[in-house]
C-alpha cells in the first residue's frame, strides 16, 4: 500500500488541475496578456516540467497557482483546482492556510527572496513555527535538520549566517529548505536549480525525486534546462507566448517533438547536444603584433596561424599561488577560518576564454574577484598585462576598471532599476569622462546593435525587459569601455536554452571581433564545452585539472572531473534521443 493510499488521497485524479487559465499584467499601455487559456494537470507522485523561453508564461502560470503574481498581475479567467479548492477564488486568509503548509514554493531568485537581515536558520524556523510544526525552543534545531536535508554543507554553521555570506548556490538551497520545511503535498519549483552546479543540482533533484517516490509529493517544475526536464520529469509541457503548444509524456515529446517550437528548443539545449559548436577564432589585440580581426569565413590555415600567434603572445592575466581565507562564525567552538582559494595558479591570454568550473563554494567567484581587485588575497600574486596588481589601490585600481569588466550571474539584480537602459550602458563612460552626451548615446546604440537589441531599448527600464534581454544589456555595459578582459560570472545560468544559445554565440562573435579575453565562471560543463578554449576544474579552493574542453570531456584525468561530467543533466536519456548539432 502506498503512502497516498494510506492517506486516503485519490491517486486517480490530478492533485492540481488548471483549466482555461488566463493571466494579464496592467501596464501604462494597457493590459498585456501573459497566459492564454492554459490547461495543465499535475499528478500525485509525479514531476511535471514546464519549459519555454523567457516571456512564454511558464513562471506566471506557476505563480498564479498560489496567487503570488506581481502587483499588476491578475487572473482574468480559468480555474485552479487543488484538492477540493479553487485557488483562483479563495480569500487571502484561506490562501495563507494552503501556502507553505500544503503548497511549497521555491522561487527563482534567491537574491531577493531571502530576508537579508535574518539568519538563514531563523528563516527556516519561522516556517516551522507558523505552521505549528515546532516550538520556539525546538525550531532552531529542527531548522538545521531541514537545511541538512536540502543539501547545505555544515548546516549548523550556515544556519547562523546571513544570505549575503552564502554563495548563490547555497542561497538557492536555503530557499529549497524553506519550501520543504512543512512537507507540503505540492512543490512549485520555479527554476530551482538554475544557480546550482551540476553535482549539487543532482543532490537537490535526487531529494525532490525521493519526495515524489516516498511520500507522493507532486512537483510542478518550471525550468529552462531541458536536460533537467528530460532526466527528472514524467510529463513535459511546452509553452510559447502564453500558450501550451505541446504536452505529453516526457520521453515521447523528446523522441518525437511535433511542434516546430519544441524542435527549436531541443536544438538549442547544450546538455542534449553531442557536438561542440565553435565560432572560428579571430586575431586578438596583442599590442603591435596583431590588430586586425579575422573574418569568420577565413581559411582554416589562417585561423590556425592566428591561434598560434595568440598563444605565443604575453599573458593578459597571470595568477600565481593565490590564497584567500575567510573567518567563519562561531558554532559551538572557537573561531574558524576556511581557505576558499588554495594555491591557485592560472594563465589567460588575449582573445581566449578560460573557464573556471566546479561546485558552489569551490572558489571560482572568489578567484575572479581577486583578479578584478574586488577582494584582497591572503597571499599570492595577480598580474594584469605584466603589471603586479596584487596590492594595487587608488588610481591603479581605477585604471584596471577601464580594462577589466564584470558580467554578473543574475540579470534581475545586476542592473539599477531606476536607470533607463541608455543610462545603464553609458554609466561607465560617464564615470571615466569618455565623450559627451551625444557620443555616449551613439556608443550605447552601437552596443545595443552588437548585442542584437533594437535602439528603442534605450528608453526602457530593466523591469520592462526579459531575463535574456537584461543580460544582453549587461554585456553591452561591460563592453562600453572596450575592455581587454570581461569576467563572466555564470552569465547564462538564469537564461532559458534558446536565449542561452544566443548569448553564447554573441560572446563568441564579440571575442572574434574585438579580441576580448573572457574569464568564464560556470557550473555547467555543457555550456563550457561550447565557449571555452581552456578549462580549469576547481574543487575545495584548488585547481585539480586543466586542459582544453575536448580533452576533459573525452579523457578526464581527475575523479572529480569525471564526477562533474557524470552529473550533466540529460545523461539519463537514451542515446537515440540525444540531439547532435553542427556549426
Amino acid at each position: 500500500m502506498t503512502h497516498l493510499q494510506k492517506s486516503g488521497e485519490d491517486v486517480t485524479a490530478p492533485l492540481l488541475e488548471i483549466r482555461g487559465l488566463s493571466v494579464s499584467y496592467r501596464t501604462r499601455g494597457g493590459a498585456v496578456p501573459a497566459v492564454r487559456g492554459v490547461d495543465l494537470d499535475v499528478w500525485p507522485g509525479q514531476v511535471t516540467a514546464v519549459v519555454g523561453e523567457s516571456g512564454s508564461g511558464k513562471s506566471t502560470t506557476a505563480h498564479a497557482v498560489t496567487r503570488l503574481l506581481a502587483a499588476n498581475g491578475r487572473i482574468d479567467a480559468g480555474t485552479v483546482r487543488f484538492g477540493r479548492h479553487d485557488l483562483a477564488t479563495l480569500s487571502e486568509a484561506e490562501l495563507r492556510t494552503v501556502r507553505g503548509a500544503r503548497i511549497g514554493l521555491v522561487p527563482q531568485d534567491p537574491t531577493v527572496s531571502l530576508n537579508p537581515v535574518k539568519r538563514i536558520g531563523e528563516q527556516v524556523a519561522e516556517v516551522l513555527r507558523i505552521h505549528g510544526l515546532a516550538t520556539r525552543r525546538s525550531a532552531a534545531a529542527e531548522a538545521v535538520a531541514v537545511l541538512d536535508r536540502a543539501g547545505l554543507p555544515d548546516a549548523a554553521v550556515r544556519a547562523r549566517q546571513y544570505p549575503h555570506e552564502l554563495s548563490g548556490g547555497m542561497r538557492q538551497r536555503a530557499l529549497i529548505a524553506v519550501a520543504i520545511a512543512a512537507k507540503p503535498r505540492l512543490i512549485i519549483a520555479d527554476e530551482p536549480t538554475s544557480a546550482l552546479d551540476v553535482t549539487v543540482q543532482r543532490v537537490i533533484l535526487d531529494h525532490l525525486q525521493r519526495l515524489t517516490e516516498e511520500s507522493g509529493t507532486a512537483i510542478l517544475l518550471v525550468t529552462h534546462d531541458l536536460g533537467v526536464a528530460a532526466d527528472r520529469s514524467q510529463r513535459l509541457v511546452v509553452m510559447e507566448q502564453g500558450k501550451v503548444v505541446e504536452e505529453g509524456e516526457t520521453r515521447a515529446v523528446l523522441a518525437d517533438p511535433q511542434h516546430p517550437y519544441t524542435r527549436r528548443l531541443l536544438a538549442s539545449a547544450p546538455s542534449l547536444t553531442t557536438a561542440r559548436p565553435r565560432t572560428p577564432a579571430s586575431a586578438a589585440r596583442t599590442g603591435a603584433s596583431i590588430d586586425t580581426a579575422v573574418d569568420t569565413t577565413v581559411d582554416a590555415a589562417v585561423v590556425s596561424t592566428v591561434d598560434a600567434a595568440v598563444d605565443a603572445a604575453a599573458p593578459l592575466v597571470e595568477v600565481r599561488n593565490l590564497v584567500k581565507e575567510f573567518r567563519l562564525p562561531r558554532a559551538g567552538g572557537g573561531a574558524r577560518t576556511v581557505r576558499a582559494v588554495d594555491d591557485v595558479s592560472l594563465t589567460l591570454r588575449r582573445g581566449r576564454t578560460l573557464a573556471l568550473v566546479g561546485e558552489s563554494g569551490s572558489g571560482k567567484s572568489t578567484t575572479a574577484r581577486m583578479v578584478l581587485r574586488l577582494a584582497d588575497p591572503t597571499s599570492g600574486q595577480v598580474l594584469f598585462d605584466g603589471a603586479d596588481i596584487t596590492t594595487a589601490k587608488g588610481a591603479r585600481v581605477r585604471q584596471l576598471r577601464r580594462r577589466a569588466q564584470l558580467v554578473y550571474q543574475n540579470p534581475y539584480a545586476s542592473l539599477d532599476p531606476r536607470f533607463s537602459v541608455g543610462e545603464v550602458i553609458t554609466e561607465p563612460l560617464r564615470a571615466f569622462k569618455v565623450g559627451d552626451r551625444v557620443s555616449r548615446l551613439d556608443r550605447a546604440r552601437e552596443l545595443l546593435g552588437r548585442v542584437a537589441l533594437p535602439a528603442s531599448t534605450l528608453e526602457r527600464r530593466p523591469a520592462e525587459l526579459s531575463g535574456g534581454q537584461r543580460q544582453r544589456v549587461a554585456i553591452a555595459r561591460a563592453l562600453a569601455l572596450s575592455p581587454d578582459l570581461v569576467v563572466c560570472d555564470e552569465p547564462v545560468s538564469a537564461l532559458d536554452v534558446s536565449v542561452q544559445a544566443q548569448v553564447l554565440e554573441l560572446l563568441a562573435e564579440l571575442q572574434a571581433d574585438t579580441g576580448v579575453a573572457y574569464l568564464f565562471i560556470s557550473h555547467d560543463l555543457a555550456v563550457v564545452r561550447q565557449i571555452a578554449h581552456e578549462v580549469a576544474v576547481m574543487r575545495a579552493g584548488r585547481v585539480v585539472e586543466t586542459g582544453p574542453p575536448e580533452d576533459l570531456f573525452t579523457g578526464p584525468r581527475h575523479a572529480y572531473t569525471r564526477e562533474l561530467l557524470a552529473a550533466i543533466p540529460g545523461g539519463r536519456l537514451p542515446s537515440a534521443l540525444a540531439r547532435t548539432t553542427t556549426n
